[in-house]
């Protein structure tokens, strides 16, 4: 076991880093914008967790050793008060896990940092926004206050942060989707860049396709002022990325330049999270995205039609069930002119289903077991609600947009998806029997009766069988 400086190499192991710290391996390495990382490996959560969740000596020696590579290379230091460091303590597992385990942004503030950086900065209010957000996060992560000693925050959020691998929502997490419990989660430290540093500056999240309809252009959204878990929260309703191109156009293009990049290099589309920091670009993740069964079979088709992958492997990327998911009737459209239109929002994973709504994740929980098809009604969701997601046929939010946390794990689970219906939506539609339309963003009031389609998804879903078929007559022995 030892420490893994980010860029040294073209690509690294996910199972050892996890899929986070090798797609900042990747950037890295290609010369992208990226803040400088390291990463402890997977091979130390096992032994993390079974020190009564204490880092070893070894993890302890890694962290010092990459710390101080991280302070020589930016020559800054974390705690320091003349040029003060401040880092992001990020999980990864080696299969993407989107909010399941934990993250500590703006670690190694305290009173005397937010002191100097109002000062170099001449915006106190800048400095006591940072301070808030690393107090309040630490304190939900962790579990308890900040030391007010960085080293002894960053050796508490590691230690958080591998202990999120076993929490209840992550396990909920890796069972639904099959993942093996064993493996682990690595641990990445990266220097922080801030989304919330001047009116220059915000936080994005790019798909370089619709991850909603399949649509070749990108798409994504944009927050000034904003950090990263501003917009995955789904706390925010974030503005369209079109705003960032108004606003700073070069920006932009250069955005959706790297993106182009980053797809060809991966194969696959993109879920790239960004920030701009005073007008410059700086990209912090990237990874497959996850995409409604609708989308999925549009994309594979396209990226095979643009020669970006062959056809065997646009086939791979499909699964029987999404291809099912994606053929299945819609709501009939007389149907739809006679029905009562309860709620609409934001469209954010397509496919129809009717049941009861509900608002908590345990009642959810329990009406599912007893055999009722329930609809999950929430403010906004976060990674607690995932066992009440999961069981449930579809969901609806009252705030957030098409990258928060509902909608993103709604199109990896194949549910339709509603979010942004409005404050105050919940309270008129819980126990009533719902239909949720996630392609138009409607919630319609009662079962509704279905129709056949016949768009697009039906023409690449027929493709993509007889490209299953050619391939299986091809490799056949």
């Amino acid at each position: 076991m030892s420490l893994i400086w980010l860029g040294d190499t073209p690509d690294l192991d996910p199972t050892l880093v996890g899929g986070k710290a090798r797609s900042i391996n990747r950037m890295r390495a290609l010369g992208m914008p990226v803040p400088p990382a390291f990463v402890l490996s997977t091979e130390f959560c096992a032994g993390v967790n079974d020190n009564s969740g204490r880092l070893t000596e070894t993890a302890l020696n890694c962290l010092r050793e990459g710390l101080s590579r991280l302070e020589n290379t930016l020559e800054r230091r974390l705690g320091g008060t003349d040029r003060p460091l401040l880092v992001a303590v990020r999980s990864g597992g080696a299969r993407s896990m989107p909010g399941m385990m934990d993250t500590v942004l703006n670690l190694g503030m305290n009173e005397a940092v937010e002191a100097r950086l109002a000062e170099i900065t001449g915006d106190p209010a800048f400095a006591a926004d940072t301070h808030r957000r690393f107090r309040e996060q630490f304190e939900r992560v962790v579990g308890a206050q900040a030391t007010g000693d960085p080293w002894k925050d960053l050796v508490l959020a590691a230690e958080a942060v591998f202990a999120s691998w076993n929490s209840p929502r992550a396990q909920a997490y890796r069972t639904h989707h099959q993942i093996s419990h064993d493996g682990g989660t690595a641990v990445t430290v990266q220097a922080m860049v801030f989304g919330n540093f001047d009116d220059n500056s915000g936080t994005g999240v790019l798909f370089t396709r619709n991850p909603l309809s399949g649509d070749p252009e990108p798409y994504g959204e944009w927050l000034p002022r904003g950090q990263g878990e501003d917009v995955v929260s789904g706390r925010f309703n974030a503005m369209h990325l079109d705003e960032l191109e108004a606003r700073m156009p070069q920006v932009h293009t250069q955005l959706l330049e790297l993106a182009r990049t980053l797809e060809k290099h991966c194969g696959d589309a993109q879920d790239i999270e960004f920030t701009v920091e005073a007008g410059r670009l700086w990209l912090l993740q990237t990874r497959a995205a996850k995409r409604s069964p609708q989308a999925a079979v549009r994309i594979a088709v396209q990226l095979a039609d643009e020669g970006i992958i062959e056809r065997h492997e646009a086939v791979e990327l499909v699964t029987d069930v999404q291809i099912a998911a994606a053929t299945a009737p819609h709501v009939d459209p007389v149907a739809r002119e006679q029905a009562t239109l309860l709620a609409s929002g934001v469209p954010a994973c397509p496919g129809v289903a009717t049941g009861r709504v509900v608002a908590s994740c345990e009642e959810a929980e329990d009406l599912s077991d007893a055999g009722v098809p329930v609809i999950l009604a929430r403010p906004t969701t976060d990674p607690d609600d995932v066992g009440g997601m999961v069981v449930s046929v579809a969901i609806v939010t009252e705030i957030g947009g098409s990258t928060s946390h509902a909608a993103v794990v709604s199109r990896e689970l194949g549910t339709p998806c509603v979010v942004g219906c409005g404050q105050g939506v919940i309270e008129a539609l819980v126990g009533k029997t719902v239909t949720v339309d996630g392609t138009n963003g409607e919630v319609l009031e009662g079962e509704l009766q279905r129709a056949d389609g016949h768009g697009e998804e039906h023409e690449s879903a027929a493709r993509l069988r007889e490209w299953s078929q050619t391939h299986a007559v091809r490799v056949a022995p």
